[in-house]
């Protein structure tokens, strides 16, 4: 089984150049399931309707997300849907509208998809994303599941590290978003969980992490408020990876890190 994971997309240029690059990407690698993390989907924060059609329409088929997820009103309906295809993390308290982890049909096999957020350099007092994840796995225990994929959402690289770790046997796949930077350790764990501490981003490469600097500098000069502010054309990085999964004994055999850059 193949997935194929974009980090998180910032904004009309990342969505611009998902929409351009993964016809090609679906031809390239041929993934059973595209899935990607939208938190930053709607001007950098949160997700509307109609910017998720429009990452649909190129391709996408499941969708993880973060801390941004509320920042759009639409996003209570977008979670709340019963077959809704957006994950909020499952470490959120769970009174909040939607769900943290879903199985999802691919083919004749389904996977196990669990979004969780890091509590370490996070402004948001979060339920432990390790105790969550094991209560998820006792929820699925007795399911027919081919592979588990994570997207842990954090800041520190120190709590990705260990959580993948922690993982290392029981998920086929840890992988970091938030930081918006590719890292460079795209490995398989001994135990046999594919890990990268952070994808990275679909968004204006000579930016601040996909926000216009010009609107970011003065926070760091002068200390005044920042500006978020995202241009429509520009040069874009897109990040993702693509992940091989044995589904009979839910271990990655591979990990492929993605780097392309492309004029929107």
């Amino acid at each position: 089984m193949k997935i194929l994971f974009i980090g998180d997309i910032m904004g009309k240029p990342g969505r611009k150049a998902v929409s351009a690059l993964l016809p090609g990407l679906r031809t390239e690698y041929a993934p059973d399931i595209v899935i990607a993390n939208v938190e930053n989907l709607a001007h950098g924060k949160g997700v509307t309707e109609k910017t998720l059609q429009e990452i649909v329409s190129a391709g996408v088929d499941f969708c993880t997300s973060g801390n941004h997820i509320w920042s759009k009103g639409e996003s209570q309906n977008l979670l709340s849907q019963p077959n809704g295809i957006v994950l909020r993390p499952a470490n959120y308290p769970p009174q909040n509208t939607g769900k943290g982890y879903a199985l999802v049909p691919v083919g004749s096999r389904q996977i196990l998809i669990i979004n969780l957020m890091g509590r370490v350099l996070m402004k948001e007092h979060l339920d432990c994303p390790f105790r969550a994840f094991d209560e998820i796995l006792k929820t699925v225990k007795h399911k027919d599941i081919a592979a588990i994929f994570v997207d842990f959402h954090g800041e520190a690289t120190s709590e990705k590290n260990v959580f993948g770790l922690y993982a290392d046997g029981r998920a086929s796949a840890v992988v970091g978003t938030h930081t918006h930077v590719q890292t460079a350790d795209d490995q398989i764990l001994p135990k046999g969980t594919a890990y990268i501490t952070d994808v990275g981003m679909v968004g204006l490469k000579h930016s601040s992490v996909g926000i216009n600097y010009e609107g970011i500098l003065p926070s760091f000069l002068y200390q005044t408020p920042p500006k978020h502010e995202i241009a429509d054309t520009g040069l874009v990085g897109f990040h993702a990876v693509v992940i091989d999964i044995d589904p009979d004994t839910q271990r990655a055999t591979s990990i492929e890190r993605i780097q392309k850059d492309i004029e929107v």
